[in-house]
């Protein structure tokens, strides 16, 4: 092993405390690869176009994790983690959104399987991006009955894998499907119309309750869903009144929905140009908000305003295209230092995000679900010195302790991403994994980052 600080490691791991759920994530369209052994997705169509992503990248072979299940599952049990979260592909178990497929089915089963084998937790995500291009066709996350066929999907899902899978999360951030692939053209299917980006942010929580609703049904517990969630920071007083609408975006309109308060009314004045928000029904919205067991949170950056007339240079993914509705006159600023992403690194944002989140539903346990960045990383005499991300996942743990620290029910931390993957429209070029993967001979090689991670469990012992 690479000579590590262990001081900082023994000091971060004693405040871990025994029942504090350690683990790595990933999700299917970005590691799996066998693309013929499943159904096309919008992310498939969406990378068939050229441009759409940055280097060309196809989602076959990806990482081939379908291939080297085994290989990436003693990976995950040499780390010594406590749970893998990972998420199923819907076209791989219901190609053309219809059906079962033994073979799509029989590979989660493996995958599950070979985890409790390990003594490692199989934490699923039900929905993470990959939605059937059948379903797209038809409206997609625009479809009045959408609801329903994300229903059927996690019947199947639940029925053959529900006694073996120790926690459920119905979405990966809701807020990335709407807003970046229906309010703009970044993510899929890219419709790029604020007017479907705010009715898909709806519809994508009536999946939730729906899908909440089958597993309940199946005598299933330990049910959850992911949001994306961060802290916004208005650098001068002349930018809260916009810092105050993309905080109610990003993070209050989902809690709310949750918590079962009303959409808030500055969102519905501001949208009125946009819709009239008469997909809205009432019944829905008290289904949506039914008990979860606990809430995932991903996060990996603030989101830093300043004035418009003051110069500023846009992180990646960060204009307020993203925010249907925002007033004008500010500008986002992510300050140095930044991962790869372009994203600013600020541990302190982990521990508010937190503390912000437990205030606005309280009562629900709290995971981060996802944390990470994307570095420069160089595979070197078969060594990966990745000391940027040791520093962030050090700092960032320790702040997300922090909180709990100070009340927060914080039972867990997933870090983000067992192995470099396609990184959605950005391609191969973004390294977020803990395991080098060269995209090439498919070798994979543990970083300095999935050392520490190994040591801080062990320490924690």
């Amino acid at each position: 092993m690479v000579m590590l600080d262990t001081t900082a490691i023994n000091n971060l791991s004693q405040r871990i405390p025994s029942d504090f759920i350690v683990g790595a994530a990933t999700a299917s369209w970005q590691v799996e690869g066998d693309s013929a052994g499943r159904g096309r997705s919008i992310w498939d169509d969406f990378a068939a176009v050229p441009g759409n992503i940055a280097d060309g990248t196809l989602a076959d072979p990806a990482c081939d994790h379908v291939n080297r299940l085994e290989e990436d599952l003693d990976h995950l049990a040499w780390l010594g983690v406590d749970a893998y979260r990972f998420s199923v592909s819907w076209p791989r178990v219901m190609p053309q959104a219809k059906g079962a497929s033994e073979q799509g089915l029989g590979f989660y089963e493996r995958l599950v399987d070979g985890l409790i084998k390990r003594n490692i937790k199989p934490v699923l995500t039900l929905y993470h991006w990959d939605l059937p291009s059948e379903l797209e066709a038809i409206g997609g996350w625009n479809n009045s009955d959408i609801h329903k066929h994300f229903a059927d999907y996690t019947d199947l899902v639940a029925r053959r894998l529900g006694d073996r899978v120790s926690m459920w999360a119905t979405l990966n951030e809701p807020w990335v499907s709407a807003f970046l692939g229906y309010a703009t053209k970044i993510h899929a299917p890219g419709h790029g119309d604020p007017a479907k980006g705010l009715e898909a942010a709806y519809r994508l929580m009536t999946a939730h309750a729906s899908g909440l609703e089958v597993l309940r049904s199946h005598g299933l517990s330990n049910l959850g869903t992911v949001l994306n969630l961060t802290t916004v920071i208005a650098d001068d007083a002349e930018v809260e009144p916009v810092a105050d609408y993309v905080d109610l975006l990003q993070n209050r309109f989902w809690l709310d929905l949750l918590a079962g308060r009303p959409i808030d009314g500055q969102l519905i004045e501001r949208t009125k140009d946009i819709t009239d928000w008469a997909f809205v029904d009432q019944e829905q919205l008290k289904k949506i908000a039914a008990p979860i067991d606990w809430l995932g949170i991903n996060y990996y950056t603030p989101f830093r305003l300043i004035a418009a007339s003051e110069q500023s240079k846009k992180a990646v993914g960060q204009d307020f295209s993203l925010f249907p509705g925002t007033p004008a006159g500010a500008a986002m600023n992510p300050l140095e230092p930044r991962t790869e992403m372009g994203w600013e690194i600020h541990a302190p944002s982990i521990t508010s995000t937190l503390k912000q989140t437990a205030e606005r539903l309280p009562g629900v346990p709290l995971y981060i679900t996802e944390n990470g960045g994307a570095f420069d990383d160089k595979l070197v005499d078969g060594e990966v010195r990745d000391d940027g991300r040791v520093s962030y996942f050090l700092d960032h743990i320790s702040a997300a302790l922090d909180a709990k620290d100070q009340g927060v029910d914080l039972r867990g931390y997933f870090a983000w991403s067992l192995l470099d993957n396609i990184e959605w429209a950005e391609g191969l070029a973004k390294r977020f994994g803990i395991i080098y993967v060269d995209h090439v001979s498919q070798v994979r090689t543990p970083k300095d980052s999935a050392k520490l991670i190994k040591a801080m469990v062990e320490a924690r012992g």
